[in-house]
């Protein structure tokens, strides 16, 4: 079996790799829980050393990652510069912050002396995306290491190359071989790597449907899995909005990796009084946004990372306007190679269509009317997801309030949610468990060990 890489802007191949065979994975991860043993037992200060020297080899070799992305799944190169900038800076914060994180948390009881360990689990699988190859991958490898664990990759097939030089990066920085492995298989192995005994646990990040296999698979071996999943963020628009400062932002934010991101900007809730200006200012900035080839200076869209996404996207589109959305911008697949798809803007969205009810994984933006507030926050939680939300209104104490009403893991006011090493990311519902970042993402996968002493 091979796994290829196919360029989304021509629909070329790039390159051909044989998928491991299970043999060869069974002796990938037998090596990385051999590293463990040693690694779990180095300082804070040295695994600090070895993950600052990752951060820097990141620094220097940003352009070159960034047109791997760029090639192998369409990212724009400024965004992949930016993405790879971003890697650096979560290994700086691990690097700094780990040990004060896991530190011992004293409790006094009837004992001499009692507290709290956090003690590394040992080897974790992670499962990977295509669309931030390299954030979703050291979002989760910067903290689990820092933390003492060994790390297993099962990246997505179509971006071959990026799973390849992370596992370079880590090598190069001087990390102990095998503590961190790359695993060229596809999905059809993945359950046999949740099962191997000397896995402990599991993240992934990715759709619904593929979060719930996996949980499945490490709930019927009893271990431990994190989850981030889709989302249909809904960002509330509320009639003392400062519009200019919310059409900049959404707009932003729906068309960050070409629309491609579990935490865009999806549903757009406006209240009725803000309802026409906005949509006009909101379409007028979308038309301005250009579309072409991720290698080129001033793309702001870069093509859909498959053809077969673009072309599931372009169907929840036409099923939409048939069921009664107004087509206001784009909607239609453009003529010529690559996988691309224009800036799309959907009006009167309602439940009952793919724009409302499902998540649009591309630059596709959905307006939906609401009456008002109460209204607003009704329609943003009427949905199967809950990853992220954002309120817009001058009065920062209102928008506050209404963040607590809010089901999504992450919720701004008067900006566009993104992740941040400092804070912990993840969703509800459908959009997944447990969180990754901050203090909270790095207790995932550690023993959180009672220590008694008489």
């Amino acid at each position: 079996m091979t796994i290829a890489s196919v360029n989304p802007a021509t629909g070329q191949q790039i390159k051909t790799y044989d998928e491991m065979t299970p043999a060869q994975v069974s002796a990938a991860v037998a090596q990385a829980h051999e590293a463990w043993k040693s690694w779990r037992k180095t300082s804070f200060a040295d695994r600090g050393k070895l993950m600052k020297s990752a951060g820097e080899i990141l620094r220097r070799r940003k352009e070159e990652f960034a047109r791997l992305m760029a090639i192998e799944m369409g990212k724009p190169l400024k965004q992949g510069v930016a993405e790879t900038e971003k890697c650096a800076w979560s290994c700086d914060y691990y690097a700094d912050h780990a040990e004060g994180h896991l530190a011992p948390d004293v409790i006094t009881t009837d004992a001499s002396k009692s507290y709290v360990a956090c003690d590394p689990l040992g080897v974790v699988l992670a499962v990977m995306p295509w669309n931030f190859p390299l954030w979703q991958v050291f979002r989760f490898a910067a903290p689990a290491l820092m933390a003492g664990n060994a790390a297993v990759l099962k990246h997505a097939s179509n971006v071959p190359g990026c799973a390849l030089v992370i596992e370079e990066v880590f090598d190069q920085a001087g990390f102990p071989k095998g503590v961190f492995r790359t695993l060229l298989i596809g999905s059809s192995q993945v359950k046999a790597v949740i099962e191997h005994p000397l896995v402990r646990a599991v993240t992934l990040t990715g759709s619904t449907p593929a979060g719930k296999a996996v949980a499945a698979q490490a709930g019927a071996v009893v271990k431990k899995a994190v989850l981030e999943l889709g989302g249909s963020d809904a960002y509330i628009i509320l009639e003392d909005a400062d519009l200019d400062l919310a059409v900049q932002t959404c707009v932003t934010s729906r068309l960050i990796n070409s629309g491609q991101s579990c935490v865009n900007a999806k549903r757009f809730v406006v209240v009725e009084p803000q309802l026409a200006a906005f949509t006009e200012r909101f379409v007028a900035l979308m038309k301005t946004k250009k579309i072409g080839d991720p290698l080129a200076d001033g793309t702001d869209i870069g093509p859909q990372a498959r053809f077969d996404l673009r072309d599931d996207l372009h169907k929840q589109v036409v099923e939409s306007v048939r069921k009664g959305a107004t087509l206001l911008l784009g909607g239609e697949i453009p003529p010529g190679t690559g996988a691309y798809y224009p800036p799309t803007v959907l009006a009167d969205v309602r439940p009952g269509m793919p724009a409302y009810d499902e998540e649009l994984f591309g630059p596709v933006a959905a307006i939906v009317k609401a009456k008002d507030e109460h209204d607003a926050v009704r329609i943003a939680n009427d949905s199967i997801f809950g990853l992220g939300a954002s309120v817009f209104t001058k009065d920062v104490a209102r928008g506050e309030r209404l963040t607590r009403d809010l089901e999504a893991g992450c919720t701004f006011v008067n900006g566009l949610v993104a992740s941040d090493p400092r804070l912990p990311f993840g969703g509800i519902k459908e959009s997944g468990y447990g969180r990754e970042l901050g203090s909270y993402g790095i207790k995932e996968f550690v023993n959180i060990k009672t220590v008694y002493i008489k």
